[in-house]
């Protein structure tokens, strides 16, 4: 079949066309499969929580390559750190800024070592960690990993309702005479009365069918913290005889020890407190009562 020759510029033409588009699809796959050697933060996950809980303390990213390298080739990819609370590399923290990657090595670690005494005052800090290079990674893996650095735990970062609960190894003294318990307490309720304060519902003191007590807490200064009791005149349930038989039937009362708060531990989830026990309508004795609460 003859074909005419003013048909041929329009076939050339669309066989051009053709292989453009063709060549198009084959570039769009490629991008989308991503067949070359890119790096990828390996972790589903694309943050994590990094806790500084002594001067040891490391985290490990661990980064991947999308396909090995070549027989007697390295790669190597550059790593770089933001920090969008101000964190700065070399005096909050430091880390591995260059992978390698060779024929029989597809993954490799970012290092992540946060100093210690930057991080005991409760200092939180967001550093992010991307590839240096654009032609390193795709759009289409993992190409950033987020890290939430933070201190051991920090006293000053009391959440009340973490003290509800149990205190199954609560154990007192009264004064010279022997330890009791353990035996169990319970804070029952808590409530914040201001950004460091807050007060507590304690039950089951003295472990003899008391009503339940509330105590105040004051953590204002993390390293000096305070619980002391609030003043009761009679404690419901309570029995004076207890103590002294010559004061059977009477309620007893309770009010803070003067000159001796007790302390509390957030991280510890333990309470030492301290309270002067008295005779309601009589007066107070001179001995400490001390109860450690422990879960």
């Amino acid at each position: 079949m003859r074909i005419s020759l003013k048909r041929l510029p329009a076939i050339c033409g669309f066989s051009l066309l053709l292989g453009v588009a063709l060549f198009s699809c084959s570039k769009d796959d490629d991008k989308m499969l991503d067949p070359g050697q890119k790096a990828f933060f390996t972790p589903t996950q694309s943050s994590a929580s990094y806790s500084i809980v002594d001067a040891n303390a490391i985290y490990k990213i661990p980064v991947g390559l999308t396909s090995p390298v070549s027989s007697g080739k390295t790669k190597t990819v550059n790593i770089t750190a933001t920090s969008s609370t101000g964190a700065v590399e070399g005096t909050q923290y430091s880390y591995t800024k260059t992978l390698t990657f060779t024929p029989d090595k597809i993954t490799d670690t970012i290092v992540v070592t946060g100093v210690y005494a930057q991080y005991l005052s409760g200092r939180k800090d967001v550093v992010k960690f991307t590839f240096a290079d654009a032609g390193d990674f795709s759009p289409s893996l993992n190409s950033s990993f987020t890290l939430n650095i933070s201190g051991p735990c920090f006293e000053g970062d009391i959440v009340l309702e973490d003290f509800l609960g149990s205190y199954p190894n609560t154990v007192e003294t009264f004064g010279a005479n022997p330890s009791y318990g353990p035996y169990t307490t319970t804070i029952s309720s808590v409530t914040s009365t201001g950004p460091t304060t807050g007060t507590v519902v304690v039950t089951n003191l003295w472990d003899n069918g008391w009503s339940p007590i509330s105590f105040t807490l004051d953590w204002t200064d993390p390293s000096a913290r305070t619980v002391v009791p609030i003043a009761m005149s009679a404690i419901g349930g309570s029995n004076a005889g207890d103590l002294n038989s010559g004061y059977e039937g009477i309620t007893m009362a309770v009010r803070p020890f003067a000159g001796q708060p007790g302390t509390f531990s957030w991280c510890n989830q333990t309470l030492t407190l301290t309270l002067q026990l008295g005779v309601t309508g009589v007066g107070f004795f001179g001995s400490l009562y001390e109860v450690n609460m422990e879960r």
